[in-house]
């Protein structure tokens, strides 16, 4: 059963950083293609960024420059990288994974950043 599970989120000041981390099973994880999304209280849900198997990677432009997406293929493992964190980053954090035509979300992990 396909089922990435988040983790990684916390509490943080604004300018600090942040990595989160998916851990990904029931599939091939180096042929997934991965994303981040995140949803902030009373806003849709929004992309932060994805990776496909052959790492290109796409990001929003409120994160560009700030949060990178990685991926190990050894351990299952996605991960995002978040620096210069803005208050306006607080959100829910979900992590997916794509099998063929399927795509299957995380449980989220909560991001809060104070001012």
């Amino acid at each position: 059963q396909v089922r990435p599970v988040e983790s990684g989120g916390g509490l943080v000041q604004a300018g600090g950083s942040l990595r989160l981390s998916c851990v990904a099973s029931g599939s091939i994880f180096s042929i997934n293609a991965m994303g981040w999304y995140r949803q902030a209280p009373g806003k849709q849900r929004e992309v932060v960024g994805t990776i496909t198997s052959s790492d290109r990677t796409y990001y929003a432009d409120s994160v560009k420059g700030r949060f990178t997406i990685s991926r190990d293929n050894a351990k299952n493992t996605l991960y995002l990288q978040m620096n210069s964190l803005k208050p306006e980053d607080t959100a829910v954090y979900y992590c997916t994974q794509q099998d063929g035509f399927d795509t299957y979300w995380g449980q989220g992990t909560q991001v809060t950043v104070s001012s």
